[in-house]
């Protein structure tokens, strides 16, 4: 810490430090745009064809960052040019067509300093034009990348809702009559102002790096554009402070050190991100294996109800689980309140009922619409309904249903349940007529129904409803429900 205190005491550093940020929040705001338009070998041609320009600056002007600047631009103009023009007109493949002239243009530079060189007293390093010297980097460096920095960020402010519209649906913004040619020349644009910009910071090499790794940081973590524009801002500033200090403090060079951080950031969003992240993947992966389990569990146990055999070794069995497995499955019904879990009791709720019919009809319905509309044979079908009966929802099974006239047998002869309507005796009010159903999802229930006398199939009325009871008519008798109960008899209603 007291060396870099004892460093940035220094006017170069200070410079340096200044050239790093706002390169890195320059790179990071233009990179968004480059990396959603899938543009990255643009930008890397980009950064490399500008060469040619830098040779023509030089011998027209001299030593001159205007110069310089000029020729690069037009460099990097004339290269945009040329590959739109290849990708338009010419039977050639769009990476093809980039390779083919960055690497023409980048060698027709690299010759060009090589010959400049040759001249008495003329000094163009191509180190420098590679891989960058921040730590030299002068008052009109500084000047120039600060013009180019606060330039960008005023046209992507300005032009934002074009660059939009332009980046995600370029049909809509033709038909609003936004010129999406000129939107990309003019991003080319602004990239080539970028690379020259970031020419004495990081090199034409290793600006494509600063271009690309932290918007595709960013974009990992958040799916909103103008929070992706901040965040590889900020992402960039970080790369570029961070890998400055520790190239000052390794001694090493700033411009790959501020690839190398900008390269570990990523690596942790890789793994750390909320939900494109390496481990939110697994974790939303094994959440959804769990659900459908669960789902499953519901499923058969609804059957095992309906064939009076429900208990939880017979539900091992039809499940073929491990029984920590299974026990963990039911401990999460039982919160949710669609199963009765404990020692001594496993039951299933009628929330837990409706779910289940529903995972039937779907799985059912499925496998009828694959015999009938696919032509699929019945042995082929029940493993493709098993995947997709925890998909459809229950709209999507409704009108699949409607489209094959609302059966009432699966291939398989067995019946499809209709659409699941759970009516209990709290939902009827004074003057309706209904039945309790034979199979009330509670033993519970149906022993405390009995003990009252009311027996499944025999019709009643409502005569008086609550909040605390509801009062029947059942063979001349008034019988009163508390609150309780009444919410938990499941009912047929006569219409």
């Amino acid at each position: 810490m007291e060396k870099l205190i004892d460093i940035f005491q220094y006017e170069w550093a200070i410079r340096a430090l200044i050239a790093s940020s706002l390169v890195g929040v320059l790179c990071g705001i233009l990179g968004c745009f480059i990396v959603l338009r899938r543009m990255a070998l643009i930008g890397d041609a980009l950064s490399h064809a500008i060469l040619p320009g830098v040779v023509g600056g030089f011998l027209v002007a001299g030593h001159s960052v205007l110069a310089f600047f000029t020729g690069s631009v037009i460099a990097g103009l004339i290269t945009a040019i040329l590959i739109t023009w290849l990708q338009r007109n010419v039977k050639t493949k769009d990476d093809a067509a980039i390779g083919i002239v960055f690497t023409a243009m980048f060698a027709l530079g690299v010759m060009g300093i090589s010959q400049v060189s040759r001249q008495e007293g003329v000094h163009l390093d191509m180190k420098d034009f590679l891989f960058g010297n921040v730590l030299g980097i002068a008052d009109h460096d500084l000047w120039l990348t600060t013009f180019v920095t606060v330039f960008v960020i005023a046209s992507v402010v300005i032009f934002y809702r074009y660059f939009f519209i332009t980046t995600f649906q370029q049909t809509i913004a033709k038909t609003m009559g936004i010129s999406v040619s000129t939107m990309h020349y003019f991003l080319m644009l602004l990239l080539s102002f970028a690379v020259v910009a970031s020419l004495q910071s990081v090199g034409v090499i290793l600006v494509v790096a600063m271009l690309i790794i932290p918007a595709s940081t960013a974009y990992l973590l958040t799916n909103k554009l103008n929070r992706m524009i901040w965040i590889s801002a900020l992402l960039g500033l970080a790369a570029a402070i961070g890998g400055l200090i520790l190239a000052i403090l390794f001694e090493t060079t700033p411009g790959p050190a501020m690839t190398i951080t900008s390269a570990f950031i990523y690596m942790l969003a890789v793994i750390l991100a909320p939900d494109k992240g390496i481990i939110s993947r697994h974790l939303i992966r094994r959440g959804k294996q769990n659900r459908i389990f669960r789902e499953d569990v519901l499923k058969q146990m609804a059957k095992l109800y309906e064939a009076k055999d429900l208990s939880f070794d017979k539900l091992r069995e039809r499940l073929n689980s491990r029984k920590k497995k299974l026990k963990a499955a039911l401990r999460n019904l039982n919160l949710k309140g669609l199963v009765k879990f404990s020692a001594h009791q496993l039951e299933i709720t009628q929330e837990g009922a409706k779910r289940a019919y529903e995972l039937i009809r779907a799985h059912r319905m499925w496998e009828t619409y694959l015999v009938q509309s696919m032509d699929m044979k019945e042995e082929e079908i029940h493993d493709y309904a098993e995947k997709y009966e925890h998909i459809l929802t229950g709209e999507m099974v409704d009108t699949m249903g409607a489209k094959l006239g609302n059966p009432k047998l699966d291939p398989h002869g067995k019946p499809i349940p209709q659409k699941y309507s759970l009516i209990t005796l709290d939902h009827l009010h004074a003057g309706q007529h209904a039945m309790i159903t034979t199979d009330q999802l509670d033993s519970k229930i149906a022993l405390r129904l009995w003990e009252l006398g009311i027996t499944p199939n025999i019709p009643f009325s409502i005569k008086k409803h609550s909040d605390d009871e509801v009062e029947i008519l059942l063979n001349d008798r008034f019988l009163k429900l508390d609150a309780a109960l009444a919410k938990a008899t499941s009912v047929t209603v006569i219409e």
